[in-house]
């Protein structure tokens, strides 16, 4: 199972629009009137100034080792490298489940802006979660979508980064429309108050860090990238920057477009707000037009993310060797691209009221991800000072210990002693991904114990 099968597929324009629509994906689409509500239009655009430079820490982490170590699986191969075998096990498995997470909330999320544009007929009631009725039909639609985005995946990463530039342009085009409209049609007054209080202010700041999930699948198409090692780092935080500006743009275009009655009584907020603003339900639809390719946009790069990670662990003999085949005609990770696929079509049975369980639950992977990847910078800096680093961050310590401390602040919020503590079944959601992950981490440890060490190197950090 050698990287080398793995096609290098992605330009540079590619590797932006896979971590750019991934990240923004369609949270936008029904939080923008949230946030300005909680903090005022101008308190929710600093919470994103200030979210977006915590997350630069971070982000400046992945520029170094991305380029340092560019092999497919990202956490896996940093953590390996950095401390070895089981810190690898744990950032994989981490890693894996922020990703599936999120794209498992996507199938619900797709059928409702479909239902917004033309309803769905409700029929064959399955059962209901959280007040919410799941109907056979509804779901279907979702099915389709996620059978479709799977096929993409599994016909190989061009398809797919194809797509993904298309989708991430409908959405882009659709956001432009909204954000014209709303700086020569809409009115100031519908902005105030500007600011609230830091209650609010922070309100919005925790909801940051998981709109800002996705750059870091960009170390998962590290094998897969066409594109010379320096210009990764940069591409990187332009991706950051960029989804940074989005968000404080549609925090504004959503603000002056409509009064907060408007915003934060609507189905979907943001659509509501365009049409309000135009004077016609046609241009709400116009904007879930966006909203649904915001969501595949996500959706496609986090199952491509999954099943890359996947892949890594499997092909080093650390998960069942079975998820590390690559399909002899389209060079893709085949079986690993099938379980994902797989749990994202089940969790479409499962309808709205989920959402927040995925959300939630995935956001805490997400940090821990972030904690794992910081700190295989600080442990590389300090154990192998040799290591050629096309890309080298500036104070090391400082940026290592900020974006440790971030890392640590945001996992704080998670746990029950924290202000937005997990669910007890969200926490069922993480124990037990982690459970399922460790046995399958357990059993292939003692199928594969005569892997020499060599040889598991060699297939984590194999050159093309």
């Amino acid at each position: 199972m050698s990287e080398e099968k793995l096609k290098r597929s992605f330009g540079t324009k590619d590797v932006f629009t896979l971590a750019f629509g991934t990240m923004i994906g369609w949270g936008w689409i029904m939080l923008s009137g949230q946030w300005a509500a909680s903090a005022g239009m101008m308190g929710a655009i600093i919470a994103y100034v200030v979210g977006a430079v915590l997350c630069v820490f971070v982000g400046l982490v992945y520029s170094e080792l991305t380029p340092a170590i560019p092999y497919t699986g990202g956490s896996v191969v940093f953590s390996y490298k950095a401390m070895g075998y089981w810190p690898a096990v744990l950032a994989g498995l981490a890693t894996a489940f922020a990703y599936l997470g999120v794209a498992a909330w996507e199938g619900p999320a797709f059928s409702t802006a479909i239902n917004y544009v033309v309803e769905i007929p409700k029929a064959g009631k399955l059962w209901s979660i959280k007040g919410d009725d799941v109907y056979t039909s509804v779901a279907c639609v979702s099915i389709i979508a996620s059978l479709i985005i799977t096929y993409l995946n599994y016909k190989g990463a061009k398809q797919a980064a194809v797509f993904q530039t298309i989708a991430t342009g409908g959405l882009i085009a659709v956001g432009l429309v909204f954000l014209t409209g709303g700086a020569f049609m809409g009115k100031p007054e519908y902005t105030k108050p500007l600011f609230t209080d830091f209650k609010g202010f922070s309100a919005v700041l925790l909801m940051v860090p998981a709109m800002f999930v996705g750059f870091d699948v960009i170390p998962q198409s590290a094998s897969e990238m066409n594109v010379p090692l320096k210009k990764i780092p940069k591409i990187l935080i332009l991706s950051i920057c960029a989804a940074a500006l989005w968000y404080m743009a549609m925090i504004f275009a959503t603000s002056i477009s409509a009064p907060a009655s408007v915003r934060l009584n609507g189905v979907i907020p943001v659509a509501d707000a365009m049409a309000f603003n135009f004077g016609s339900p046609v241009w709400g639809k116009i904007c879930i037009i966006g909203a649904i390719c915001g969501i595949l946009t996500s959706w496609n790069g986090f199952l491509y993310g999954g099943a890359r990670v996947l892949y890594a662990l499997a092909n080093a003999k650390m998960l069942p060797e079975v998820l590390a085949k690559i399909h002899p005609k389209h060079n893709t990770p085949s079986n690993a691209v099938l379980l994902c696929g797989a749990l994202s079509t089940f969790s479409c049975l499962l309808g709205k009221g989920a959402l927040v369980w995925f959300v939630n639950a995935s956001s805490f992977g997400v940090v821990l991800v972030y904690f794992m990847a910081t700190l295989s910078f600080v442990v590389l800096r300090k154990k192998q000072p040799q290591l050629e680093r096309p890309y080298k961050v500036g104070n090391a310590k400082v940026v290592g210990f900020m974006a440790i401390l971030v890392s640590l602040f945001f996992a704080y919020l998670y746990l029950p002693m924290g202000p937005s503590p997990l669910a007890p079944i969200e926490w069922i959601f993480v124990i037990g991904w982690f459970v399922f992950g460790g046995i399958l981490a357990i059993y292939a440890r003692n199928k594969y114990k005569d892997v020499a060490e060599e040889e598991r190197q060699a297939l984590l950090f194999r050159e093309d």
